[in-house]
């Protein structure tokens, strides 16, 4: 991941309460069979489709964090209670949007730290990341205490949906995203 398009992410997210209107057209761009639902597979296709950020298609777990975060906020509306809780519906796509713009720069600072792209930190990466972390978060404490607060399933490292819960709660910000 080179240079990140913050620029372009910010431009193609219709994520203000203002853009429903854009938003809702973007939702329906993201649905070709017209049903007013999402599953993930069309979620997928549409960031590659419609919006062509590679960087957003190529960063799946991110992809994965902002749908399931959108769907587990709300429940089907009335009278759509048979879908279940596996689809976006269009009230929830504006916060599939934020999603996606969080965790993506959660997956920004992720891959910035694992050294050796396996998708998962060691103490070793954490650690020795600790200068870049502190431009990201407040309040950091001992490095081995955050990493075993954050290694919740403690199997020694650290892995993408775990950074992501101890990022939230720490308000991680990049200093390079400008927002």
């Amino acid at each position: 991941m080179s240079e990140v398009i913050w620029e372009e992410l910010y431009e193609k997210l219709p994520t203000a309460i203002e853009q429903r209107d854009e938003r809702f057209a973007m939702f329906d761009s993201f649905d070709p069979n017209g049903n007013g639902i999402l599953s993930l597979a069309e979620v997928d296709k549409g960031i590659r489709d419609i919006l062509g950020i590679d960087e957003l298609f190529d960063s799946k777990p991110a992809i994965m964090r902002a749908f399931q975060a959108a769907k587990a906020c709300g429940k089907p509306s009335k009278g759509r209670e048979d879908i279940g809780d596996d689809y976006i519906e269009k009230l929830e796509f504006r916060r599939l949007l934020l999603g996606l713009r969080m965790y993506f720069e959660f997956w920004v600072a992720f891959k910035r730290i694992d050294g050796d792209d396996d998708r998962r930190l060691s103490f070793d990466e954490f650690s020795s990341a600790e200068e870049t972390i502190k431009k990201w978060v407040t309040n950091l404490g001992d490095m081995q205490e955050e990493f075993d607060k954050i290694d919740s399933n403690d199997g020694g490292m650290i892995l993408f949906d775990e950074f992501c819960k101890w990022a939230i709660l720490k308000t991680l910000d990049l200093e390079d995203d400008d927002e």
